[in-house]
């Protein structure tokens, strides 16, 4: 990712020119007039105080692994990368707090050193600790639910420059938004995540038969702690991964088949694979025959974040949205069906998650039990007409979309399938009422 580059308070780019910020995927840029890297609480306040004396609107932006313009800015932009690292580590509470810049690779690592671990987590762990929970980042689970969901604090930065400590105890309003803000409540310097004794998971890995999996979706979300499957379009063919824990002892994958399945199958030949089927459209459906029959069942355990998570080198563009669970079955059916009489032709997997219900205000699972699906076009490719297809399915399945990944939603929407909508753009006006961490973005999903 092309990212600006600058001193504590300059600005990016040769002789003070501004530099543009892209994000991961490269669909999103912008220039900001300066971008600061504080390296302290302190020095961040009064970068958001001298934006505001300044006239200009301020956004903290991480390692831009969202495909929306959600940290987009023409004002300031805040690189909260020096704030990083565990600050604190309470195991009678089972808690850690950890600065909001931190990487989540370099979070999961840090805690496995100390014996603990998050209870769940999404499957990629390049975002930061503030940007992943900022767009709700999620994995998969029956009774565990995303990032957000497992905060037990947070302070964050509000617009007057003041620094806010936020629980279920201390301004609790602003906690039940704040977990879950989007960037639009300010700006978050640090966060009290509940933690646990490291554990073990099996992971189980194993094609199946769309019409199989679908039928049996219920039964496999039911049976398993995390269940999640992998649809190819064109094909009948899925891949399922359920993760359960286990006693252990750990039993990685041999490094030859690791090698072969995380590196060679899942990015250097499929990237090998997306680079021609967008030189040549047609040859997707064989080609996707092909890939759907490349991986093989394997079963293997090993410490969380590496059953969670895998290696994602191969660039794309995402739209993924939250139904509600007992109507995600007949949605991605439509999905297929969609594809199947189109002209289509998509290269990338469907990805398909659960997650149960919780209580953070804007969260895609707020209030119900939730299916995720996402769809992918890799980068480079003509992306809209699969998208506003697939879109116009969730959307008639009360489909909320993830904050992070693409969409054409807007506020009217949101306040119709968000019950509690009102309650956080109320405490948005009380928090940042002349919308200093404003953007385009945020005009668009909250209102003005």
């Amino acid at each position: 990712m092309g990212t600006a580059t600058a001193g504590r308070n300059g600005r990016a780019g040769a002789a003070g020119t501004p530099a543009a910020w892209r994000n991961w995927a490269g669909n999103v840029s912008a220039t900001p007039v300066r971008v600061v890297t504080p390296a302290s609480v302190g020095e961040l306040q009064e970068a958001v105080r001298r934006a505001a004396g300044d006239g200009l609107r301020v956004k903290a932006v991480g390692t831009g692994h969202s495909f929306t313009a959600a940290a987009a800015t023409d004002g300031v932009l805040i690189r909260p990368q020096a704030l990083r690292g565990i600050t604190a580590v309470d195991r009678a509470a089972g808690t850690v707090t950890v600065a909001a810049g931190t990487v989540l690779k370099d979070l999961n690592a840090a805690l496995a050193r100390e014996g603990l671990s998050l209870t769940n987590m999404g499957d990629i762990m390049e975002q930061t600790v503030a940007g992943a929970i900022s767009t709700g980042t999620h994995g998969t689970g029956r009774d565990s639910a995303s990032i957000a969901a497992q905060i037990r604090a947070l302070e964050l930065v509000t617009a007057d420059g003041r620094l806010l400590t936020c629980s279920e105890k201390e301004n609790p309003e602003v906690f039940a938004a704040a977990r879950l803000g989007i960037g639009a409540l300010g700006i978050v310097t640090s966060v009290t995540f509940a933690v646990e004794p490291l554990f073990f998971l099996t992971a189980r890995e194993e094609p199946m038969g769309f019409d199989r999996v679908t039928a049996e979706f219920d039964e496999h979300v039911a049976e398993n702690e995390h269940f999640e499957f992998y649809w190819f379009p064109h094909t009948g063919n899925c891949n399922t991964k359920r993760n359960n824990r286990s006693q252990g002892p750990a039993a990685p994958p041999g490094a030859v088949s690791a090698w072969v399945e995380d590196e060679l199958l899942s990015n250097g030949l499929f990237q090998a694979v997306n680079s021609l089927g967008r030189a040549v459209p047609a040859a997707i459906p064989s080609i996707a025959r092909v890939a759907s029959r490349a991986l093989s069942a394997r079963t293997y355990t090993d410490i969380p974040y590496k059953v969670f998570t895998s290696p994602r080198r191969v660039r794309f563009v995402e739209m993924e949205y939250a139904l509600p669970r007992e109507r995600a079955v007949g949605a991605l059916r439509e999905l297929k069906a969609m594809v199947d009489r189109s002209d289509l032709r998509i290269s990338f997997p469907v990805e398909v998650r659960t997650a149960p219900a919780d209580d953070i205000t804007l969260s895609t699972a707020s209030g119900r039990e939730t299916a995720y699906i996402a769809v992918h076009m890799y980068k480079g490719t003509p992306y809209q007409a699969y998208f506003t297809a697939a879109e116009r399915i969730f959307t008639a399945h009360e489909g909320r979309p993830h904050w992070g990944k693409v969409h054409t939603r807007d506020a009217e929407y949101f306040a119709r399938l968000y019950p509690r909508f009102g309650e956080f753009t109320a405490l948005r006006d009380r928090l940042d009422p002349d919308r200093l961490f404003g953007n385009d973005y945020l005009r668009r999903v909250l209102g003005a």
